[in-house]
């Protein structure tokens, strides 16, 4: 019986005048599911702004390449390993890794940065936990053996997770621009060379594994659609591959990620209008008695596919061996546009090579609006005084302390890295002129509520945390994280936030260069989808100037807050703590790019020695992460809504109560601290951004007065103290 939808094969019998053999079926069921056809979600992609000053390939390569400064270019990309982590966390989440590594890789660039997405079942739960735990022991165990420094990340809990996590990971490379190459065959004549580990029978029909729910069985059934890594073969392919490029041997290159060696070599001829003869007898197997299909279809790990002049294999294949790695040339590429396979001697797959790799049909659900939005509710009737409120939202999973992940990875590898994680941002030391910043992450919660804000919300947020660092976003990349496009309401959610991330995209002036869909992220254990999680990664570029910290570091420093407060709880942290749903979820302010140039023209004077972005948990917590080691005399009494003036004295507005005034995460926010309040105010006016002052740097302990008089005594004790949550739950 056929795993492919009736209509599929009678497309393809229609095309071919016949029906396809098995083998070719099997090339089918992969190369147009929706993991690598994007059939669902083409139609909305396109809508992403994509060109950009800086852009030098945008989407549709194996990586995106934008230019950084003189010959330097910049490879990013972004990538789900959803499914194969669920069924087994170690390998799932470890492959993942090593797969996006190997697209930057593929485009001529070295690897130099990691950040990692990852969205789990609350962790009481002990199999959340084992998969918890399990996931970033992967990941630490694949990115620390090759060398490249996970710098930032980003750690989400909801319920809704349980019976599928996410694993999102954005990796960023370093290259010379002549050194690039793309996945565009070049040439008829021109061999193809496959490099790297044996080709087994792991990693069997992982795209389509990828484009279908999860079930209560997968554990055990789809085991073997999960890829095994090693990560020490990974390490020398990556210092084969860039030596066969450098030397100008390589004409165009893929990583063999989702459906095997035919998605990645059927690709690289169709981008190139060319056919392809390939002979599987040439291809290093470690199983015998491996049939076509699964030699096409196996997706094993750490192997590459180089297109190369025939007169430069054998210096190609000795490049290879001097790294101790196997390498052939498996074939040809052929002006004739057919993808042709032979196996001892018989023809096991001929088909028209654009029409395989390129002509799935589109599939579009028709987007529901749900009838009825989520509105407002009552807050139930606390007890909790503010102070124990605040220490409840600061012991929350979602704001919680994530050192305990971060400590498990290195991240001081290759040794560019300036700001560690668990800041606003990870940031990487280029030379003595140039820094990267880096982001990543978005707001389920709010997206859940409202998709369109909520994901442009989330694209503001992660270009603010780089802002905080002085860095100009630069572009960004995203995985779509979403469950069955074919339930119209779902297909509504991934419409609204992709058009919410575009739209603030151009507001702020960003190129979408790059990214991947992962639907089908439901659960027949749980029944349920888990919520839209659009997951953004995003790089920004800063000169030469100060990078300040996120903790208050100086006495005396005046405490200025940028932006403002609106009575915006909805799909906030503390909703969620205190058990209310619902709620006005924040919407984006006017004019965002003002307060990004504000914050980064701020940060440039040098005169700023600490920023923060206030986002989840609100003001308390922001202030709060900002004052574990020095304290700070706040006064939050003057914090009104939308302001009716600029400067550091003197706003006006409606009046909020301390619940909004602490715990509203309204976006386009952030907290400064200087010696030098004059200098930046004059930069804050100049931009039109409203701001006041609300502090000052001093003490051991972080005093807030609310609004009705109230004064919040936090020590540096219990802020830490209510952080280690986390910790105390895993052990």
């Amino acid at each position: 019986m056929s795993l492919l939808p009736q209509t599929d094969i009678d497309v393809i019998t229609k095309r071919l005048n016949r029906p396809p053999n098995p083998v070719e079926e099997g090339c089918f069921l992969n190369l147009w599911s929706e993991h690598c056809s994007y059939r669902s979600s083409a139609k909305h992609l396109r809508t992403f702004p994509t060109d950009g000053d800086r852009v030098i390939i945008g989407p549709g390569d194996d990586a995106a390449i934008i230019h950084l400064k003189d010959d330097l270019v910049l490879a990013i990309g972004m990538e789900s390993h959803n499914h194969p982590s669920y069924v087994d966390p170690y390998n799932g989440a470890a492959t993942g890794v090593g797969g996006i590594v190997r697209d930057i890789l593929s485009m001529g660039a070295r690897p130099i940065a990691l950040m990692d997405l990852l969205y789990f079942g609350m962790p009481e739960s002990t199999k959340n936990v084992y998969l918890f735990e399990h996931v970033i022991e992967g990941i630490a165990g694949y990115g620390n053996c090759i060398g490249v420094p996970v710098v930032r990340g980003e750690t989400c809990f909801d319920s809704a997770y349980s019976g599928n996590p996410l694993v999102n990971v954005v990796c960023v490379g370093l290259a010379h621009q002549k050194d690039v190459v793309t996945a565009t065959a070049q040439r008829a004549g021109d061999a193809l060379i496959l490099m790297g580990s044996t080709t087994g029978r792991d990693g069997l029909g992982g795209a389509s594994f990828a484009s279908r729910d999860l079930s209560e069985e997968s554990e055990s059934e789809d085991r073997s659609s999960v890829q095994i890594g090693d990560p020490f073969t990974e390490k020398l392919l990556i210092e084969a591959v860039l030596e066969a490029i450098e030397a100008g041997y390589v004409f165009a290159c893929r990583d063999l990620g989702a459906a095997g060696l035919v998605g990645a070599s059927a690709e690289m001829g169709a981008k190139g209008d060319l056919g392809l003869h390939l002979n599987l007898d040439k291809v290093r197997l470690r199983e015998s008695g491996m049939t076509p299909y699964e030699i096409l279809i196996a997706e094993s790990q750490e192997r590459m596919v180089l297109e190369v002049d025939p007169a430069d294999a054998g210096a190609v294949l000795a490049i290879a061996e001097k790294y101790d790695l196997n390498a052939s040339v498996i074939g040809e590429f052929t002006d004739d546009g057919q993808y042709l396979v032979e196996l001892e001697g018989e023809v096991v797959v001929d088909l028209p090579i654009t029409f395989l790799s390129g002509g799935a049909p589109a599939f579009e659900s028709e987007p529901e609006m749900p009838e009825e939005q989520a509105v407002a509710e009552e807050i139930p009737e606390i007890d909790d005084d503010l102070k124990t409120r605040v220490l409840k939202l600061l012991a929350s999973p979602n704001i919680a302390s994530k050192e305990w992940i971060y400590r498990q990875y290195d991240h001081e590898v290759q040794i560019r890295t300036v700001m560690k994680p668990g800041d606003d941002a990870g940031v990487l030391r280029i030379d003595d002129e140039t820094a990267l910043a880096l982001s990543c992450g978005c707001n389920p919660a709010h997206i859940t509520l409202d998709p369109y804000n909520g994901a442009a919300g989330s694209v503001l947020e992660n270009a603010m945390n780089l802002a905080c660092k002085g860095a100009s976003p630069a572009a960004l990349v995203n995985c779509l994280n979403f469950g069955d496009p074919e339930d119209p309401l779902i297909y509504w959610q991934f419409a609204e936030s992709v058009r919410g991330i575009g739209d603030m995209a151009r507001a702020l002036g960003i190129p979408v260069v790059g990214g991947n869909v992962s639907f089908y992220n439901e659960s027949d254990e749980f029944g349920t989808a888990i919520p839209p999680t659009p997951s953004i990664g995003m790089v920004g570029i800063s000169g030469d100037c100060h990078i300040p910290g996120m903790g208050f570091a100086d006495a005396g420093d005046v405490i200025i807050l940028i932006g403002e407060t609106r009575a915006e709880l909805g799909g906030s942290e503390y909703y969620r703590v205190y058990g209310c749903a619902g709620g006005s979820v924040p919407v984006p302010p006017a004019g965002p790019q003002k307060i990004i140039d504000s914050m980064v023209a701020a940060i440039g004077t040098g005169r700023v020695t600490s920023a923060h972005d206030v986002s989840s948990g609100g003001i308390a917590v922001a202030l709060a992460e900002m004052a574990q080691v020095v304290g700070a005399e706040i006064d939050l009494a003057g914090v009104t809504g939308v302001t009716g003036a600029t400067g550091v004295t003197g706003v006006t507005g409606p009046d909020l109560d301390p619940d909004a005034v602490f715990f509203s995460e309204s976006h386009g926010r952030a907290i400064l601290a200087t010696p030098d309040p004059d200098a930046i105010a004059r930069v804050l006016q100049a931009h039109g951004v409203s701001h006041r002052i609300i502090g000052e740097v001093g003490g051991s302990d972080l005093r807030i007065r609310a609004g009705d008089g109230a004064v919040v005594v936090l020590s540096p004790g219990e802020i830490a103290d209510a952080g280690e949550s986390i910790t105390r739950m895993i052990r």
